[in-house]
């Protein structure tokens, strides 16, 4: 027997009390998306990544050998253990319009509007499919969802398009900057500081790699620029750095982690070509933790006016973080983020989304799948 339909507000609930973490194995939330989807009819395949201990899942609503659309949006969530909480993170509570815990706007939300819709989506006897797409470590680079992109071919027809349902206000966004990250290893000897002849200082060698990371840092706000976003530059950030054990002792190994964000026609990874050059000539170690294109969907594609008209919102042009749009575009679909809550509640204290924009997120949801029937 079919379980009984959850409303939206019960399928956020549900969701948000599980702990998918980014980073970690999501197999309960993962499941019970599964077991739900099947008990309305809906097929639905889990996908194992590489890890061994997460995975995606890909599911379609109608004639899969068809193009359709799809719906996609990530399981994982960032940690939880600011000071700011008020109460169980992963518990989630109504304060009047709103509906708060980690992950409610960013961006489980969506991800309960399209399944609370899915046994609704399913009765309506679609002519073209609407597919769902769940991933897993985005809030990590966006890890797991080029896993799902290449089984994306033997699980059904080329999309039209897909909507990315990060939290937008439900405003379509055209355009945002692709992201990569590194991460640099220095390896020394350690010793007593008073003798630093004896040893090799890992943190000195770190030095002129992130001073060739400032530079590349400043030479980037000269251009390129893209008025579209805000700055309208591609730029390049040391975001972490650590090493030592003590203050008498010379450290052994220093890592830092640096990201480059890059405008749309930019390869984010080729920003990072001086530092990664600086770190080779140093014998420093060169990692690649995350890799994603930007985004860039012309304003006269069809696909922007299909969700303008959706949305009754007018696209805006750019923002400057990035999605998992920028490789479902990369895989030769279309894409355009929209999606219930405002993206400034995301990775904070007290997360919430309101009931009325859970609400317009079913909406929207309905009216693709209304449009089409015909």
């Amino acid at each position: 027997m079919p379980q009984e339909t959850l409303t939206p507000e019960a399928m956020l609930s549900k969701l948000v009390g599980f702990e998918s973490v980014v980073g970690r194995p999501n197999g309960p939330i993962v499941a019970f998306v599964h077991d739900w989807l099947s008990s309305h009819g809906i097929a639905a395949h889990v996908l194992p990544g590489p890890e061994g201990d997460r995975a995606n899942l890909f599911a379609s609503i109608g004639p899969a050998d068809r193009p359709g659309f799809v719906l996609s949006g990530h399981l994982d969530v960032v940690p939880a253990a600011e000071p700011g909480w008020r109460a169980d993170p992963f518990l989630l509570r109504n304060e009047g319009d709103r509906l708060l815990g980690r992950g409610a706007c960013d961006m489980k939300g969506f991800v309960a509007a399209a399944l609370a819709m899915a046994p609704d989506l399913a009765r309506m006897g679609l002519q073209a499919p609407i597919h769902l797409a769940l991933s897993y470590d985005e809030e990590a680079g966006c890890r797991g969802v080029p896993h799902l992109l290449e089984a994306l071919p033997r699980l059904c027809a080329p999309p039209q398009g897909a909507i990315i349902g990060e939290p937008s206000r439900l405003v379509p966004v055209l355009a945002h900057k692709g992201k990569a990250a590194i991460r640099l290893t220095a390896r020394g000897i350690a010793g007593h500081s008073s003798r630093p002849d004896l040893g090799r200082n890992a943190i000195h060698a770190l030095v002129p790699v992130l001073r060739a990371a400032v530079e590349r840092a400043e030479a980037l706000t000269r251009g390129p620029t893209d008025p579209r976003f805000a700055p309208p530059w591609s730029s390049l950030q040391v975001g972490t750095v650590s090493g030592g054990q003590a203050l008498n002792i010379v450290p052994d190994i220093a890592v830092a982690e640096i990201e480059a964000r890059a405008i749309a026609g930019t390869d984010p990874l080729d920003l990072l070509g001086p530092v990664i050059a600086a770190a080779e000539a140093a014998g420093i170690e060169a990692e690649t933790i995350s890799a994603y294109p930007a985004l860039a969907l012309a304003a006269d594609h069809p696909l922007a006016a299909r969700i303008a008209a959706l949305s009754g919102r007018d696209p805006l042009p750019a923002v400057s973080y990035g999605t998992e749009a920028g490789l479902f575009q990369a895989a030769g679909i279309p894409s355009v983020v929209c999606g219930p809550g405002d993206i400034s509640r995301a990775h904070k204290p007290e997360e919430y989304l309101t009931r009325d924009e859970l609400r317009a997120g079913c909406g929207l949801i309905r009216r693709l799948g209304e449009s089409l029937c015909g």
